[in-house]
């Protein structure tokens, strides 16, 4: 098989078919391999059309058709599926190869998959890809890791491929290593809080007003010509306005409330707690979803533990909806502040030099979480590259001022009312911790010295102390 090949994909399920038609629709010879065959021959037959492909039955095939340097895109399960592919053509390649993982890969899989390779002269990327079945077709938001010799070679192609805002690419080099895959995972996290803020805003005007599911539908359209214009928005006003052709009825009442996840929002939640980075409504919607999987625990509950509500006392119908809209933003505004803390501590931790205000340019199009306010995170950073906290930026800080009054009346009604609303009160608290002069943490860390002896800071002048708790109470300097 001669070797004229640009790139290649190999695992052809519906993520890696449609890039690879989207490669060969840019231009590009792709050659195209799958563990079952006749998937790489439909892929061939059905879409020929686009563009060339290369079809190949088996991996030495596969590889004997691309050119120097090989660029190969492995797209099948995370986990044990991708180290088998990569056992499989490994030894296949030659110094200078690049191998590109794009899958939704654990970012310390890829930290080993990299420092493996490396150990053979080979490339190897682990490559975030968001937007879905449709973006890889039509242009997803890519977050390639690696190194930046590979990405002299590889950006090109991604770049051209990539969802496009501007005249932008929606694609950029993120860093050594595992960069990729960590950055892909936290924007996963911010997407399962941005679900979930959707979700209880939904459920508040759904619960609190009575409100039929077609007209909260017509809500969020509106919504999307503002501020909150994005495309979790965009597509719940579409959700929300179908009807289910079984029933007559609203679509969403028929679906089962058991959200599922994937793993992704685990990881983020879990990488926060080894860093110290507070991520907490990104937290409460991954908890959110296990709680509404907890259906022995549920069905417990239903009927027997004490409600002592009170309803929900709306005097002004549209003012409330309001309320709820900008409670909404504000809320958004801190899973996003909190995720790019998580970004920056983490490329601070592995050394990653990760540029923040790129990472948001690169959300603006092509993935799941796009929306019309990554523009002015963006432009935060490029005022302050080293931004310490996204909500404090002049912009935001105002934006959330215009609104707190609104969360406040929201996250109030809704405990009042008992109405869960997790992601909307945990974000609220955290505005509140991180704005406050001081916490009651100077309590807890006297306890951790009384029963510890873990020490203290004081206000009045520095060191580190210790009360004899146990003794006659003098304190020492540790």
């Amino acid at each position: 098989m001669s070797a004229r090949a640009q790139i290649g994909v190999t695992g052809l399920a519906v993520m890696g078919r449609n890039l690879a038609r989207n490669f060969a629709r840019n231009g590009f010879v792709v050659a195209v391999h799958n563990r079952s065959v006749g998937r790489m021959r439909s892929l061939v037959a059905e879409h020929g059309g686009e563009g060339e492909f290369v079809g190949a039955e088996s991996m030495a095939d596969f590889v004997a058709a691309l050119e120097r340097p090989r660029k190969v895109v492995v797209m099948v399960k995370a986990g044990a599926a991708t180290d088998a592919v990569i056992d499989e053509l490994v030894p296949l390649l030659e110094p200078g190869d690049i191998v590109i993982d794009a899958g939704n890969a654990h970012f310390p899989d890829t930290v080993r998959r990299e420092a493996a390779l490396a150990g053979r002269g080979l490339h190897f990327v682990g490559c975030g890809v968001s937007g879905g079945e449709e973006g890889a077709l039509l242009g997803p938001s890519i977050m390639p890791g690696g190194s930046r010799e590979s990405y002299e070679v590889l950006g090109p192609i991604l770049e051209k491929v990539a969802a496009t805002v501007d005249g932008v690419p929606c694609c950029t080099y993120v860093g050594p290593q595992g960069a990729g895959h960590f950055v892909k995972m936290v924007h996963n996290g911010i997407e399962y809080a941005d679900m979930q803020l959707i979700a209880e805003a939904y459920d508040l005007l759904r619960q609190g007003l009575g409100m039929s599911a077609a007209e909260i539908g017509e809500v969020f359209a509106q919504w999307n010509t503002g501020d909150l214009e994005s495309f979790l928005i965009e597509i719940t006003a579409d959700v929300l306005a179908h009807t289910d052709p079984l029933t007559g009825g609203a679509f969403v009442d028929v679906v089962a409330d058991r959200a599922e996840q994937k793993g992704t929002g685990r990881w983020t939640v879990q990488n926060a707690l080894d860093l110290g980075v507070p991520i907490t409504g990104i937290a409460e919607a991954t908890f959110a979803r296990a709680l509404s999987g907890s259906v022995p625990q549920r069905a417990a509950a239903v009927g027997v533990l004490a409600a002592d509500t009170v309803a929900l006392q709306v005097d002004d119908r549209d003012a409330f909806v309001e309320d709820v809209r900008r409670a909404l933003y504000a809320s958004k505004v801190v899973a996003y502040s909190q995720g790019f803390d998580q970004i920056a501590a983490a490329s601070a931790q592995y050394g990653w030099g990760i540029d923040r205000g790129a990472m948001a340019r690169i959300w603006r199009g092509g993935c799941i979480i796009r929306a019309r306010f990554l523009d002015r995170i963006t432009q935060a950073y490029e005022r302050e590259a080293d931004l310490p906290l996204l909500l404090a930026d002049p912009y935001f800080a105002d934006a959330v001022a215009q609104g707190v009054g609104a969360w406040r009346r929201v996250v109030s009604a809704a405990t009042l009312a008992g109405i869960p609303t997790p992601a909307f009160s945990s974000s609220l608290a955290y505005y509140d911790g991180v704005r406050a002069e001081r916490l009651p943490a100077n309590l807890i860390q006297a306890q951790r010295d009384f029963f510890g002896a873990h020490t203290y800071a004081r206000t009045d002048r520095p060191g580190t102390f210790h009360t004899d708790w146990s003794g006659d109470r003098t304190e020492t300097e540790a």
